[in-house]
């Protein structure tokens, strides 16, 4: 088997900026046109799909420098400069946005496929954190990544390491579809029987006639463990995304007291309602259900935030009907309207929402206990489907450091 090479990134590969704000001004974006990925359509290394913003055919052509082809890497540019994603071949003609720098390698040299799980390692994330320049954000350029090095070995030994890779994310990526599927169905059934058909079987109500009590957060604040003796995950908002789509366990672990501990543990039936942060990109609603089959998702017992709010349900049957209306009344930018605050943060009036709003709610409370029975079967598929998705996850990332550093080599696989 061939030996590892190193090379500058520079030499076997074109590293690009994104057009510069003169040549493409947000009021020039569109919402259904091409494409225009920016720093927040990364997530967990992929492209997410979006339609704003997005430029015109004409824009488009006149900035035909700045489009991606299948196989291209994206780096962030500022901020999370350690964040990368492989272009797919449906994302090919989409544009990369100022904030975005991209890498297009030399076929000869490097397969892009290998390169992009290269840039995915945890010390090569470190690496370029502690190379970017910037007092206040960090941030990365064309010469600072250009300068940066690569090793890899033969190009055949390439294409087997990134194809056993690939198979394990496409095995997660299907199992995510499945999920999306299953949410959807979900959504449907919840919208028939309790908006299609409201009429006449509804009233105005308060969601929190469904809720017991709300729970304060932890603070974040790190403790050692000889002080506390109780280890935690805590749930931050940003991370109800992830749970949600089955990549439980990413959390931080937290030491923190058993009397505090006891107080602010989800239960069955609970929800986490994330109360500031923003509504930008949050395309799971901002609000995740707790039950035991989640609950065994994590290796450690969960807490959750201060930037969450836990809502105690009154009965574990109407969880998921509470769950479904949070996150219908957050597609009708119902959160949006309930939001203050500036300078990127904005906080959730969730006492408006839950106490004071007044909502279409079903006159008899049976009938969302029956959608409870209805749609448990689905989410009971879905807490499946995110078991298999952690397991693959967990696989994939203690493979990915020793298939890149050499330690396991594909003809011991």
């Amino acid at each position: 088997m061939s030996e590892w090479k190193e090379y500058k990134l520079g030499e076997i590969a074109e590293v690009q900026t994104g057009p510069f704000g003169s040549q493409l001004k947000n009021e020039q974006y569109i919402t259904g046109g091409t494409p225009v990925v920016t720093v927040e359509h990364l997530q967990n290394f992929r492209i997410i799909d979006f339609n704003y913003p997005s430029v015109t055919e004409s824009d488009k052509v006149r900035l035909s420098k700045y489009l991606l082809k299948y196989g291209d890497i994206v780096f962030t540019r500022v901020g999370t400069v350690d964040l990368s994603a492989y272009v797919k071949k449906h994302q090919e003609g989409w544009m990369f946005s100022s904030r975005m720098l991209r890498v297009r390698t030399n076929p000869d040299k490097v397969d892009s496929k290998f390169l992009s799980y290269f840039f995915q390692q945890k010390k090569f994330r470190e690496y370029i954190l502690n190379i970017s320049v910037g007092a206040t954000m960090p941030s990365i350029n064309t010469e600072i990544l250009k300068e940066v090095s690569v090793s890899y070995p033969s190009l055949s030994e390439q294409h087997i390491i990134a194809s056993i890779l690939s198979s394990l994310d496409d095995k997660i990526d299907v199992l995510q579809r499945q999920n999306t599927t299953l949410e959807k169905m979900v959504e449907a059934l919840f919208r028939q029987w309790f908006v299609v058909k409201a009429t006449g079987n509804s009233t105005k109500g308060k969601l929190g006639d469904l809720i017991g009590e709300t729970v304060d957060g932890e603070w974040g604040k790190e403790y050692n463990q000889g002080e506390f003796s109780k280890a935690v995950r805590c749930i931050r908002g940003t991370d109800i995304a992830d749970l949600n789509n089955g990549l439980a366990g990413k959390t931080p672990i937290r030491f923190i007291k058993d009397s505090k501990f006891r107080n602010i543990e989800p239960k069955s039936g609970d929800l986490i309602l994330e109360i500031s942060g923003g509504t930008e990109n949050q395309s799971t609603g901002r609000v995740t259900y707790i039950n035991n089959d989640v609950k065994g998702l994590f290796d450690y017992p969960i807490i959750f935030s201060n930037f969450c709010r836990l809502l105690r349900i009154k009965d574990e049957r109407y969880s998921y009907f509470l769950y479904c209306y949070l996150r219908y009344l957050y597609e009708q930018n119902e959160f949006f309207n309930l939001e203050n605050g500036s300078s990127g943060i904005k906080n959730l009036d969730y006492k408006s929402l839950l106490y004071e709003q007044n909502y279409s709610m079903p006159v008899d409370k049976g009938k969302i206990i029956d959608f409870y029975t209805q749609v448990k079967i689905y989410f009971q598929r879905i807490n499946q489907n995110k078991k298999q998705i952690r397991t693959l996850t967990a696989l994939r990332d203690t493979l990915l450091p020793k298939l890149m550093n050499g330690e396991m080599r594909v003809k011991n696989i």
